[in-house]
């Protein structure tokens, strides 16, 4: 069964929204693996710090249903698809890879170009899945956390009240 893995994250009422985000994903999905939630600036643009984390789900899904349900999720959330980029956001839900796809697939590219620029992305990979290989560089998560420049972005971990929803 393939694996995918999304990037999750908000600024705008970010924890709740957090919530209810985790709280549909695990509905729709039989399982799913949380990162710890990190808190971060926002990249290329002045705001309130984003809360973020990365979701590991097993799933046979078709790639095109996972894109369909993601959007509608986003929308229910509050996201405001008028804004321009880079800017807050309600939820902002990023398909980082599914399989081994690669390319691009449904709208999306395989593995998202994000995963290796963004530390609020690559750390909680290389946290939910160290040993995977990224078909981009043929490292693996870990590895290339390892190698991050830290220095380049402010990412630190939170504490999270999940309110008994990954039980």
């Amino acid at each position: 069964m393939p694996v995918l893995t999304l990037s999750i994250g908000s600024n705008i009422d970010a924890a709740n929204k957090i919530r209810q985000a985790v709280r549909a994903l695990r509905a729709e999905y039989d399982n799913i693996l949380c990162s710890t939630v990190y808190e971060s600036v926002a990249i290329g643009f002045e705001a309130d710090n984003f809360l973020n984390l990365v979701a590991v789900i097993q799933t046979d899904t078709a790639l095109t249903s996972i894109v369909s349900f993601l959007k509608r999720l986003e929308d229910q959330l509050g996201r405001d698809r008028t804004q321009p980029k880079p800017s807050s956001r309600t939820m902002d839900i990023d398909i980082l890879t599914y399989g081994s796809e690669t390319g691009a697939e449904s709208g999306v590219v395989l593995p998202r170009p994000e995963i290796i620029r963004n530390a609020f992305v690559l750390r909680p990979l290389a946290e939910l899945l160290p040993q995977q290989v990224h078909s981009g560089t043929a490292e693996c998560f870990s590895r290339l956390w390892a190698d991050y420049d830290k220095a380049s972005q402010r990412l630190w971990p939170t504490e999270f009240d999940w309110q008994d929803i990954l039980e």
